[in-house]
């Protein structure tokens, strides 16, 4: 059960003074449902603001507060902005300017003849100064304009004055927690206190602060991992060792790799054991992690346990299906499949077959672990594109059998060393970072979006030639409704072109119509997919050999390399082109440049950590369940290997859980949700 002293923190943010329906909306856009999100809804940057008495150029390009009085109002028509002249007590003019057709509440804001404070960064257009939206404030609100203010990430309809306002509410609950941290730690990094921390989270620019608030997350997140590991070494598993009878027949068209083979050691040395298996296998695109993972689940066969697959879609399960059928052909293997999508008699069937252990491996969705489905003896379970499924959905599996199964996860996202152990932290980890012999690289070009037509010539003449292809359309702000006006246009504009040839999948589609036009494409009816990021991953056309990105230097480096692994997966040569504009910032001509240099998503994944620093990285938000809010990548490499070793002395020194220190880390982990850890001790 939640500490009672953080119930406040969880109380929904309508609760807070001020807002109402109109204001529910934004905050639910920013993920900020609860007071404690608010919390720890960060700054994006600091606003510092120059009073002066007089407006001068010395002071463009700053941002400034001065008193002015309006003289008079310009519009150049419908389409023009409209400027409100206006002059400080010296004379100097300045022209306030407003886009937007409603020229009411300017000429309301800005009165002729009425002195009026203004705030905004200075500029120069032309020959005159210029203040783009200012904000307007009575001569007597002068006060309530800070020189130095944090500027939050917003959402229409929720401006930052407002949100400051949130936030100090949320701060002002924020209570007194008694210390987490070891002791010589917290005076080494001379932190103060979690709620002086929050305090100066929103109070003033303070790193060191910010470090500790992004150390409690990543120590309570590798707190609840080592929980996790703790509790798995406690249970009792099925040892499995496998006579090879079922190996020994599968007949392959390529020799093993090194790393394939590595991997199946590892993961055999931990079938043998009788405390269950708890490992990642990581593997790039077209890397074989799907047959290391049947390696496993043949093993299990062969010791007389059943295996389980779990995939995160539909459409992903039944291509694993169809792929562990020509793999398993005269192996006397029974393989079934259960989806969401199976009713009746044929869902009956399937469940008596798990039941009875006639079954010996299954394929599905999440359908595979819900409550009716019973297996005889599952002693091997593995899950596909793992970030899809959190701690807490893979636990529901392990609950599946009278002792814990083995459990084998898989990624086909490269993640970066020092990103694994904060995303995995309870698992062992194992790599194939080598691709199997004859496997073509995807060849990559950058092409200016000015080449538009030409690429579209080029992608009638491929489409003409059998060959298929994606066109990937970009995210042109924090929203999927742009994601998808974006995808529907350019869908729109080449069914001109190509007619019914063209097929468009996104995110907001259901999944059952998502499935038929996946599956249009995949059997050939439709040549040309138009997609937003949807099929970045559980994607599988071996026809489709032409990857087009449009704006991909709006994408990080780690996310086009899944784009670009859907091609390349047949025996034809494929080819990604990259569409860029005009105009590229050094961190995208960056990336782009080692897209065209190399496929290996290790590398890829270790650049787009160095090149994107404490932005957005794709891939550090892996888990299924809560991710981390306020620590930053770059803060996660300087601060997990502490974090870690801290969580491990709370463990292994100062009495755990049970501990004064102990039981203030046992707050941390309801703050930051990683309370699975605590249940796990509960039921364990």
């Amino acid at each position: 059960m939640r500490p009672e002293i953080l119930n406040p923190l969880f109380g929904e943010t309508q609760s807070l003074k001020g807002i109402g329906k109109a204001l529910a909306k934004p905050l639910e856009k920013l993920r900020l449902t609860r007071v404690k999100d608010l919390l720890y809804h960060k700054p994006s940057y600091w606003m510092r603001r120059k009073r002066v008495q007089e407006l001068d150029e010395a002071d463009v390009g700053l941002t400034i507060i001065a008193e002015v009085t309006p003289t008079d109002y310009r519009s150049g028509g419908p389409r023009s902005p409209f400027r409100v002249q206006a002059a400080d007590s010296q004379g100097n003019i300045i022209s306030l300017t407003f886009f937007g057709r409603n020229t009411g509440w300017p000429k309301k804001l800005l009165p002729l003849g009425e002195s009026k404070i203004i705030s905004g960064k200075l500029e120069r257009y032309g020959d005159e100064l210029q203040m783009l939206h200012p904000e307007v404030l009575e001569l007597a609100e002068e006060k309530d304009i800070a020189l130095v203010e944090p500027i939050y990430p917003l959402s229409d309809g929720l401006g930052n004055k407002r949100m400051g306002q949130l936030v100090k509410q949320a701060v002002a609950m924020a209570p007194e927690l008694p210390e987490w941290i070891e002791p010589s730690l917290l005076e080494s990094k001379k932190w103060d206190s979690w709620q002086e921390s929050v305090i100066s989270l929103h109070g003033r620019e303070d790193a060191e602060q910010c470090d500790r608030l992004a150390y409690d997350e990543i120590f309570a997140n590798q707190l609840a991992f080592m929980l996790v590991r703790a509790s798995n070494r406690g249970k009792q598993g099925v040892s499995i060792q496998g006579d090879g009878h079922l190996l020994d027949q599968i007949s392959l068209p390529f020799e093993l790799t090194g790393a394939q083979k590595r991997c199946i050691s590892e993961i055999e040395g931990d079938l043998a054991q009788s405390s269950p298996m708890l490992r990642l296998l990581q593997g790039d695109v077209g890397s074989g992690k799907t047959l290391v993972a049947l390696m496993a689940l043949l093993s299990a066969v062969e010791a007389g346990y059943q295996g389980a697959f779990l995939a995160p879609t539909e459409i992903l399960a039944r291509q694993h299906f169809e792929g562990l059928q020509k793999l398993l052909i005269g192996l006397p293997v029974n393989l079934a499949i259960l989806t969401g999508r199976d009713k009746g008699k044929i869902r009956e069937s399937t469940l008596m077959g798990l039941a009875d252990g006639s079954i010996d491996i299954l394929v599905g969705t999440h359908a595979i672990f819900q409550e009716k489905v019973h297996y005889k003896k599952l002693a091997v379970a593995v899950i596909d594109e793992q970030h899809k499924f959190g701690v807490s959905q893979r636990l529901m599996l392990t609950q599946k059998a009278e002792k814990s199964p083995h459990l084998l996860a898989m990624t086909a996202t490269p993640i970066p060393r020092t990103l694994t152990l904060s995303q995995y932290g309870e698992m062992d980890v194992s790599r194939i970072d080598e691709l199997p012999p004859g496997r073509q690289a995807i060849e990559t070009r950058v092409i200016s979006d000015g080449r538009l037509p030409e690429v579209v010539d080029g992608l009638g003449r491929h489409m003409a030639s059998g060959g298929q292809a994606y066109w990937v359309c970009p995210l042109v702000e924090e929203s999927e409704k742009s994601d998808l006006a974006a995808a529907e246009d350019r869908a729109a504009a080449l069914k001109l072109r190509f007619g019914d040839q063209v097929g468009l999948v996104h995110g907001r589609m259901k999944g059952p119509e998502k499935d038929a036009e996946m599956e249009k494409f995949q059997c050939g009816q439709t040549r040309l997919l138009v997609a937003t990021t949807v099929i970045e991953v559980g994607v599988d056309v071996p026809n489709a050999s032409l990857m087009i990105i449009e704006a991909a230097d709006r994408f990080g480096l780690a996310q086009l390399h899944q784009l670009r692994g859907r091609v390349g997966r047949g025996d034809v040569k494929s080819n990604c082109l990259l569409l860029r504009g005009d105009t590229l910032s050094e961190t995208a001509r960056a990336r782009l440049s080692l897209l065209r240099e190399t496929n290996d998503g290790f590398k890829i994944a270790e650049e787009d950590l160095r090149l994107r620093g404490a932005g957005e990285l794709l891939g550090t938000r892996q888990s299924g369940d809560a991710g981390f809010r306020i620590a930053s990548p770059d803060q996660i490499s300087q601060l997990i290997a502490a974090a870690t070793d801290d969580a491990r002395l709370l463990l292994d020194r100062d009495g755990g859980l049970s501990s004064a220190r102990g039981q203030a880390a046992r707050i941390a982990l309801y703050l930051f949700e990683r309370d699975w850890g605590v249940s796990l001790i509960r039921s364990g």
